[in-house]
């Protein structure tokens, strides 16, 4: 069964920490945001610098005017695109709490009467890109914080690869119990590794002082004016500090925009900024070796804990990474973007916590795919950048109109607003896209994947619903047609799951056809889902009567929930309509999809969209509908 999205009936509304938690309520969502938002960002400084400036000297001894035109470089791009543009403009683009691609997708488009497809089109690219992103940060964090092991003894470089691919398989191999029992764990580690990265740029800050004089953006000319090939490359690795940022509006919805803000401006940007200094001044003290510097500069005793809280880092990090994929795979599949998948909750206190053993287990394979492919992570850096920088691009598009449609602001603040973060995103974006041979093909690959298989399931669902309306008779007119001439009646409740409401469930004609009997009350059911995540009780449920026999209902819910339609249907008593789970059955129609010549796509198209269909989570399972109390009636369809 196909879901409908509607428009959104309910005001725009401030996240939820605007309840203003104070004290240790306030210093827990912090702590909590650490642990999840800024696990990706926070393992930049492992690779980043490391990885602009060998792009900066061409893999020679790296001068004062790489070191500071690369620093600037990071400083400026953290702040220009993560304080200035998700800190003070994104993050307010809530979806009445919810942030993420997608609902930045529905807040946008439910600005238009019409709903545009271009707005879906950029939805679905968004998106594909974020699960581009999921494949591959937990490759390279995970790879590169073991490399720190080489670091430690070059004994143990020929098992870097294959630790990481261990410590992938348990990550992996958990996520079925949930982050629940662990998240508590997550805020500290993560803040105890900002805290040691901070203090370690810090000390070595005093090899060499001047390196402060980076924060002019004067350097960035001066580094950029080298050679138009060389300012290229550069560029495309500096963005490796900033890939992350686009977490911090993800995980709105989990923590609201206060805490993730505080974290930022109070440990986050402070510590990273420290630690780039510190990598800065450590390889200007050592003449331009640059060699490894985030682990270099850990001389010593604290060497070997440095190494494994990275390890620890980087875990949390991927960990956070996957749970976006699972709430993102969640949210498109209420929006009819995806097939419905199996959703398992792993927490019965918070909503957001679930685990989705088929998507977990694509993301596992790809990750390690990844890892055996490319080795090291210098080499999956290139792989890693196109994937970010076409999401922001896109978050850029989506938030100008939201920022002109529904918060009304004037266009030349806008346009403004719009050309300075389209340019930097651009100007990021060409950096990266040309090294698609160098590694850049394994996010396109995943992206082309994710986008032929939504668009496909969209178009192919379009064109479904198109067909059978075009075969079933109007439910009004069937209904006025049973009054007249009723057939034979047996006590009880029939309820016909159906996508359009106006027209008879084919469920119901078949039973008509081969049963000749009717319940005594009969329910046409259809679900949508609202363009909001949530949706209160009282906007849950709606009965419309049509005659003694027939009545129709519409159970809304948010693409951010579970629908459970025995639940929402008990809410019908407060209307009138008498909901008793154990005198009620509930009729499915299961179709059996064969290819046809004219369904309006291509035959290979019908085929992988039929197989798409196939793969489906049983509709009995995702509507949480007791299966004794289920009837499916096959049909068979050409599409």
């Amino acid at each position: 069964m196909s879901h409908t999205q509607v428009p959104a009936d309910l005001p725009h509304k401030d996240q939820p920490d605007e309840a203003k938690p104070t004290g240790h309520g306030a210093f827990a969502l912090m702590l909590g945001a650490l642990g999840v938002v800024y696990g990706d960002i926070g393992t930049s400084p492992i690779y980043a610098f490391r990885e602009a400036l060998n792009a900066a000297s061409a893999g020679q001894p790296a001068t004062e005017e790489h070191i500071f035109g690369v620093l600037s470089l990071i400083v400026w791009a953290l702040t220009l695109i993560v304080t200035i543009k998700y800190i003070a403009f994104v993050m307010r683009a809530d979806n009445h709490g919810e942030g993420g691609i997608l609902s930045l997708m529905a807040l946008a488009r439910g600005s238009f009467t019409k709903r545009p497809a271009a707005i879906l089109v950029l939805g679905i690219f968004g998106a594909s890109l974020f699960f581009g992103d999921a494949v591959i940060t937990p490759a390279i964090s995970v790879l590169s914080a073991v490399e720190g092991m080489e670091v430690v003894t070059p004994a143990f470089e020929p098992y870097v690869v294959p630790i990481t691919l261990v410590i992938l398989a348990v990550l992996f191999s958990v996520q079925r119990f949930g982050t629940g029992k662990v998240a508590t764990v997550f805020g500290p580690i993560t803040a105890l590794w900002f805290g040691a990265i901070g203090v370690s740029g810090l000390i070595h800050i005093l090899d060499a002082p001047a390196i402060l004089h980076a924060i002019n953006p004067v350097y960035i000319f001066s580094i950029l004016s080298i050679s138009p090939g060389v300012a290229v490359v550069t560029v495309g690795a500096v963005f490796l500090a900033v890939t992350g940022a686009e977490a911090l509006y993800a995980d709105l919805g989990h923590f609201g925009r206060k805490p993730i803000v505080r974290a930022w401006l109070w440990i986050v940007f402070p510590c990273l900024l420290l630690n780039y200094f510190g990598q800065g001044a450590f390889v200007l003290a050592r003449g331009g070796q640059i060699g490894h510097p985030f682990f270099e500069m850990n001389a010593g005793w604290t060497l070997i804990p440095m190494v494994v809280l990275a390890g620890a880092a980087t875990v949390i990090a991927s960990q956070a990474v996957i749970s976006g994929a699972f709430s993102l795979v969640r949210q498109a599949v209420q929006l009819n973007m995806l097939p419905r998948f199996e959703i398992q909750h792993t927490s019965e206190k918070q909503s957001g916590q679930i685990y989705l053993p088929r998507v977990n287990f694509l993301l596992a394979v790809g990750v390690m795919l990844l890892v055996v492919g490319f080795q090291e992570s210098g080499q999956l850096a290139s792989a890693y950048g196109i994937s970010v920088t076409g999401n922001m691009l896109v978050t850029t598009i989506l938030l100008t109109i939201v920022m002109r449609r529904i918060w009304k602001w004037r266009l030349a603040f806008v346009v403004a607003c719009g050309v300075t973060f389209g340019l930097i995103d651009i100007g990021f974006f060409a950096s990266n896209i040309i090294k698609v041979l160098d590694g850049g093909w394994a996010s396109i690959a995943v992206a082309a994947l994710i986008i032929l298989v939504m668009t496909t399931w969209v178009r192919g669902s379009r064109y479904l619903f198109e067909k059978t309306r075009k075969n079933e008779i109007p439910l009004d007119f069937l209904a006025s047609s049973l009054a007249k001439k009723k057939p034979p009646t047996v006590p009880g409740t029939a309820v016909f799951l159906t996508s359009d409401p106006l027209s008879a469930p084919t469920a119901l004609m078949h039973s008509l056809k081969h049963y000749k009997v009717l319940h005594q009350h009969n329910a046409i059911l259809s679900v949508i889902t609202a363009s909001e995540p949530t949706v209160p009780e009282s906007a849950r449920a709606k009965v419309e009567p049509i005659n003694e026999t027939f009545v129709r209902i519409t159970l809304t819910f948010g693409y951010m929930e579970q629908p459970h339609i025995p639940r929402a249907l008990a809410i019908c008593r407060k209307q009138g309509w008498k909901f008793d789970i154990m005198t009620t059955s509930f009729f499915l129609s299961r179709r059996s999809l064969k290819p046809s010549p004219n369904s309006g796509m291509p035959l290979w198209q019908d085929r992988l969209f039929i197989a798409l269909a196939r793969t489906a989570a049983d509709a009995t399972e995702y509507f949480q509908i007791p299966t004794g109390r289920v009837v499916e009636i096959g049909t068979q369809v050409a599409i």
